[in-house]
């Protein structure tokens, strides 16, 4: 696990715009360039450093996350709990649509989970 006290959440800036997109690649999240630029120049984008290095990104709609990644290193280490603390602090709200596969990490950071339209979907108040 990944101490949360070396990672450093931060708005993403236009230059994060590449590290941030390879991310969210990574995790085969289909967020394109535009919507990500997009969202940075409205402040909706929180990156994820250690050591400089961004790790991770969390992209959101108002208060829906668009897309939560970390890098395959960093996985299963704390670093995407701390983005979405981060961006629940700012909202106040957050709502999520995602895989399956992801609902135990979800499920961990206590958001309430339904079925819908084929997909889960979740909310957690801060």
């Amino acid at each position: 696990m990944t101490d949360p006290d070396t990672v450093t959440v931060r708005p993403g800036r236009e230059s994060d715009l590449l590290a941030v997109l390879r991310v969210l690649e990574g995790a085969m999240l289909e967020v394109g360039a535009t919507q990500v630029r997009t969202r940075t120049e409205a402040g909706a984008v929180l990156v994820a450093e250690i050591d400089g290095r961004v790790v991770g990104a969390l992209v959101r709609d108002g208060d829906h996350v668009e897309a939560l990644a970390v890098h395959p290193d960093r996985r299963g280490s704390g670093v995407g709990r701390v983005l979405v603390e981060r961006a629940l602090a700012d909202t106040g709200r957050l709502t999520a649509a995602f895989r399956a596969e992801v609902r135990p990490f979800y499920e961990s950071l206590g958001f309430e989970i339904e079925a819908r339209d084929g997909r889960l979907w979740g909310e957690r108040l801060r």
